[in-house]
């Protein structure tokens, strides 16, 4: 029989909490993936999925960020205990603090789906720079891979269109 896993969240934030780490998989199977992420102190990226995201806030609240398909940026307030569902492709920026935490369920990526992270000049609105990469395993914390090969790139930061330097949180 498949083994049909339970997650107690409040342990599972609660361990992540304890331990200092970003984001624990509860499972990943072809048509499925979960996990729970901890908030960061700074974030400035929109994600890109090619897949549709359901988000569970297990505790604190959560300023979701999203591009239209026009380019402006809104805001969907999500409390503890509140759900979101957002669709493949709209970009996507998760802000919440280090001592809340989100469950995230999704589709295992299929091979040669390709996730973005794009970042967005502070002044201007232009596009800084875009990060694209296959995820074959959300374990290894692709926002944290993604943040550090931006953020130690002044050229990654620096606006083509105004000048701006976007500063190293």
């Amino acid at each position: 029989m498949q083994q049909m896993p339970i997650a107690d969240l409040k342990a599972v934030a609660a361990d992540l909490a304890a331990t200092g780490e970003r984001v624990r998989v509860l499972w990943q199977e072809d048509e499925s993936l979960a996990f729970v992420a901890r908030g960061r102190e700074y974030r400035s990226e929109f994600h890109i999925d090619p897949a549709d995201e359901v988000m569970l806030m297990i505790e604190g609240d959560m300023k979701l960020h999203y591009r239209t398909p026009e380019g402006k940026e809104e805001i969907a307030e999500l409390p503890e205990g509140a759900t979101i569902y957002t669709p493949a492709g709209v970009p996507h920026s998760p802000r919440f603090p280090p001592d809340a935490f989100v469950l995230v369920i999704e589709r295992k990526r299929r091979a040669g789906e390709i996730d973005r992270f794009q970042w967005y000049c502070e002044n201007c609105g232009s596009l800084l720079h875009e990060e694209e990469f296959v995820v074959s395993d959300y374990a290894l914390d692709p926002v944290s891979k993604a943040y550090a090969r931006f953020f130690d790139s002044e050229d990654a930061r620096t606006c083509s269109e105004c000048g701006t330097v976007m500063p190293r949180p």
